[in-house]
């Protein structure tokens, strides 16, 4: 007998009609008032009958991507008052206070691709909250978006980020789960940049992913193979910071499912093999006052303001204790390799590629800064707030920054990440002392389960215990 309810029951929608309910979404999510959007969206739910679920979308304090599925009706009654168990969110609360509260972002709004979530099914982003409706500590989320808030209302900046984040395709369902270090990572590439036959496996991929984006509402810009064999990276527009962090998720999310649907795993460890390129995620960043761009001076050194100067050497005076924020994982230190472009220098350049910050050809509208010391891996939300809040409010190196003579490097382990990290000052005054515990037990705890001395072979504990690896019960056995 089947119990399962007939597909054309709930909604599908083809990939054109969404690109154009995204698209209008998206236009308005910083330009129509909250009240507004939401009494749109209720009034859309409660007419369209073929819609079942709403999945509402959060992140914990490592970045790991949670999804609660609500009923449509549930959550159209309830959605001032729906909970769950923080204590089971690794990093969030402690059991004593489990009880925590998850409110929808209206403007966060999505329509979504059956053949990727399934029929009826539309997501929203959503921030946490205390047992008294308070903005929880924890949800970086919140923190990212209260403070490009301020900054909007008081000050009229907006903070603006362009992500291009780099993955490899492997071979297989599941693969980093079932990683095993004596035979690695098997490509389904052999090509390098730019170089791919037009119906070889991984431009498939691209091909498939760059329509997945298109129809969720993304400016796309590009998307090709990158340097090392099965690698790719696939390019989207800048929007402002708390946009762009949700769009990062989402990315990661469909690029992981379309993968599994073809029968592989899209993978975000930052060096998953050895003797080639690791992957980035380069953030674009440009700070606009009342719409107009204050990095760029067309008489400024490298055409940026010193606004943008004073930002750069911010950050490169805090870079050694944010490095763990940009560098979240174990295996992220091995990308940090001078042999393969690597951006460990601190220091700033317009041409050299192992800087850390790179000044890119910019005009009036596009100047901006590059900090390529990311990996891909890393908290997009905390990630973009550590980097504004640096780069505003950081304290200056005590001399100009300059592209000449040696340049100090980041931590090359991430037991030397922590120590900078738990040790600074400045992190403390931006996170509170809370986040610094909860974060740092996170990373020594993930640190622990494997051999501070790298080698030169990829072991199995880094790459099971990544925070983005879902593999729960391996937890539990340790």
């Amino acid at each position: 007998m089947n119990d399962q309810l007939p597909s054309d029951l709930f909604l599908t929608i083809p990939y054109s009609e969404l690109e154009e309910l995204n698209v209008a979404a998206r236009d308005k999510r910083d330009t129509v008032s909250l009240e507004d959007q939401e009494s749109e969206y209720r009034s859309y739910l409660e007419r369209e009958r073929r819609i079942r679920t709403v999945t509402l979308c959060f992140s914990d304090l490592e970045g790991r991507f949670h999804m609660l599925d609500y009923d449509k009706k549930f959550l159209l009654d309830s959605a001032d008052n729906l909970t769950f168990d923080g204590s089971s969110i690794r990093g969030f609360t402690a059991q004593h206070e489990s009880d925590l509260r998850i409110k929808p972002d209206w403007s966060s709004f999505y329509w979504v691709p059956a053949d990727l979530f399934g029929p009826g099914k539309v997501i929203m982003f959503a921030n946490i909250l205390t047992r008294d409706s308070t903005q929880y500590a924890s949800d970086f989320r919140g923190l990212l978006q209260n403070f490009t808030r301020d900054l909007k209302e008081q000050e009229g900046i907006s903070a603006l980020v362009a992500a291009e984040v780099e993955g490899f395709i492997v071979e297989g369902r599941n693969a980093e789960q079932q990683f095993d270090e004596r035979e690695g990572f098997r490509l389904i590439s052999t090509g390098g940049y730019f170089h791919a036959l037009p119906l070889d496996p991984l431009r498939k991929y691209i091909d498939a992913c760059a329509s997945v984006l298109q129809a969720m509402g993304f400016k796309n810009e590009k998307g090709h193979p990158e340097v090392a064999p099965s690698q790719f990276e696939m390019n989207f527009s800048y929007a402002e910071a708390l946009r762009m962090a949700d769009m990062i998720q989402i990315y990661k999310l469909l690029c992981r499912q379309l993968a599994d649907n073809m029968g592989m795993t899209a993978c975000f460890l930052p060096k998953p093999v050895m003797g080639i390129n690791g992957s980035g995620m380069h953030i674009n960043m440009s700070v606009a006052k009342n719409g107009k761009n204050i990095f760029h001076d067309q008489a400024g050194k490298g055409k940026l303001s010193t606004f943008a100067h004073d930002f750069i050497s911010r950050t490169l005076n805090h870079a050694q204790e944010i490095c763990l924020v940009l560098n979240a994982s174990v295996n992220a230190y091995r990308r940090l390799d001078p042999h393969f472009e690597a951006p460990n220098q601190i220091k700033v350049s317009a041409i050299d590629r192992g800087s850390m910050v790179r000044i890119p050809v910019g005009n009036a509208k596009t100047a901006r800064i590059e900090v390529r010391s990311v990996g891909p891996d890393a908290n997009p939300y905390l990630l973009l707030y550590i980097l504004f809040k640096t780069g505003m409010h950081g304290q200056l190196l005590p001399v100009s920054t300059t592209e000449e003579g040696p340049a100090s490097l980041l931590p090359g382990t991430i037991e030397e990440a922590i120590a900078l990290f738990e040790s600074g000052d400045f992190v403390k005054q931006i996170l509170g002392a809370e986040n610094i515990h909860k974060y740092l037990a996170c990373k020594k705890q993930v640190a622990s389960r494997s051999p501070s001395d790298l080698g030169t072979q990829v072991k199995t504990s880094e790459v099971v215990y990544h925070h983005e690896v879902t593999n729960q019960q391996l937890w539990n056995r340790f």
